[in-house]
């Protein structure tokens, strides 16, 4: 055998490794429906066992303090694509359906999403399940970076007809398709499927639960297993709840065996807060935040928010410093190796792993129509909805101040104590709220009464 043999033979193992090593990691976000802060286990539920989002949380880094930048499905959507504030680009509220007259609210074209990126960056891409950025083809997943979409355009679907008179067919692509099963169960096979055609590239997925979103229309098995809750709606909640447990827990499988455990960094969290007592409540408790989806109260801008990358993340960890949806586009492309462009979001890894002290964002901000929010350290000063609230009713346009950390709740106002410190994060929020534009379309229960 030659020297020169003896040589290449020696160096190639080390290549091989190396060129599996520089393998980009897969990104996989999770994204629930209208999911409850205290409705998962490791956020306090006690009637609603979910085994796998535990483990999920345990097995990587969960943040106490995660938020959403709204309190509703769409634009919060919008914000996690993009990686920006979605007020920057007038997607502050939900579209319309067309059917309602929403003709032209979508997505905006002229937004980058981090699918568009990643898929330039050599990653396939899917998108199963919900989608609520536009109806038209223009503001179609398929016309937004994801090679693959499975799911419906709308912003909610039943989950037992694939042809919903109210809400449009299941797609596959732009193509009407049958529903073999229960919803959530068929979102997690196709999912699982997604991750084994796509085992030997990197790969992004974007897995958007409908659950746990009415209508509530909860698997029979499941149901029969919470009859000693007593109230029909929060039975069939934590039915619908503990199917998505099954159906995570069937998608992280689904990784593991195909090896991709330790390559894939993954997100989980809601799209905002329960809907308690407002809009069609789906039976969510966010003890022990106030208030609602729809709401800048803590309850509709907290969520359950957890991060994991084994081997890369600690395991077992907690994260207090506020963490906001937005940071997802931006972690995902530092992960991937890809130039970062200019966002709101932050790269979160240096952050979870301990390489970097201090809060990943000096302020958090929320603005829905006339209601505001700012978050900076463990201070929020907020102006929510009060057309729910008896309580602060006649004081809607006082802006009112929370110290997060020894009031959760929000229940003592300390605005008149510290008028100081009101001034000093209003004229914050203010500063923030002169970058932005004004909403490109109504609020749905505006659009109503301008029709």
């Amino acid at each position: 055998m030659s020297l020169r043999l003896i040589l290449a033979l020696a160096v190639l193992p080390i290549s091989t490794a190396a060129r599996a090593a520089e393998r980009k990691p897969n990104v996989l976000v999770i994204v629930a429906d209208d999911l409850g802060y205290a409705d998962v286990g490791v956020q306090g539920a006690k009637d609603i066992p979910t085994p796998h989002l535990d483990a999920l949380a345990r097995s990587g880094v969960r943040c106490l303090s995660g938020y959403v930048s709204a309190p509703y499905c769409s634009p919060s959507r919008a914000g996690l694509l993009t990686g920006r504030y979605q007020q920057r680009f007038g997607h502050e509220f939900n579209p319309a359906t067309l059917a309602s007259g929403g003709t032209g609210q979508g997505l905006p074209t002229g937004e980058v999403t981090v699918a568009d990126r990643l898929k330039q960056a050599g990653y396939a891409t899917g998108l199963i399940g919900k989608w609520h950025q536009g109806e038209e083809k223009p503001f179609q997943p398929q016309s937004r970076g994801f090679q693959e979409f499975f799911g419906f355009l709308m912003g909610s679907h039943s989950y037992v007809q694939a042809l919903d008179p109210n809400r449009g067919p299941i797609l596959r692509g732009d193509q009407p398709v049958p529903l073999t099963g229960y919803l959530t169960d068929v979102l997690a096979d196709e999912a699982v499927a997604f991750v084994s055609r796509h085992a030997k590239e990197p790969f992004f997925l974007y897995l958007a639960f409908n659950a746990v979103h009415t209508p509530n229309e909860a698997p029979p098995e499941f149901l029969a297993k919470f009859a000693a809750i007593p109230d029909d709606t929060r039975r069939a909640h934590a039915a619908m709840t503990v199917s998505m447990d099954n159906a995570i827990g069937k998608v992280m499988t689904g990784l593991r065996d195909g090896g991709l455990d330790d390559k894939t960094l993954v997100f989980f969290f809601s799209d905002n807060g329960g809907p308690i007592g407002k809009f069609a409540s789906n039976g969510a408790i966010n003890t022990p935040l106030r208030g609602s989806k729809g709401d800048t109260w803590e309850g509709g801008v907290r969520v359950p928010f957890f991060v994991r990358w084994k081997g890369r993340l600690a395991a077992g960890k907690t994260y207090a410093h506020p963490v906001v949806q937005l940071d997802i586009a931006a972690t995902a492309l530092a992960a991937a190796g890809v130039p970062m462009p200019k966002l709101d979001g932050v790269d979160l890894l240096p952050y979870l792993g301990g390489k970097k002290a201090g809060p990943p964002h000096d302020a958090l901000y929320w603005r829905f129509g006339d209601q505001m929010a700012i978050r900076k350290g463990n201070w929020k000063l907020v102006r929510p909805d009060m057309s729910t609230d008896k309580e602060f009713g006649p004081v809607a346009a006082r802006p009112m101040l929370f110290d997060l950390v020894k009031d959760p709740g929000e229940a003592k106002d300390l605005a008149a104590a510290q008028p100081r410190r009101v001034e000093e994060l209003m004229a914050s929020w203010q500063k923030w709220n002169d970058t932005l534009v004004p909403p490109a379309w109504l609020h749905h229960s505006q659009q109503k009464q301008a029709r």
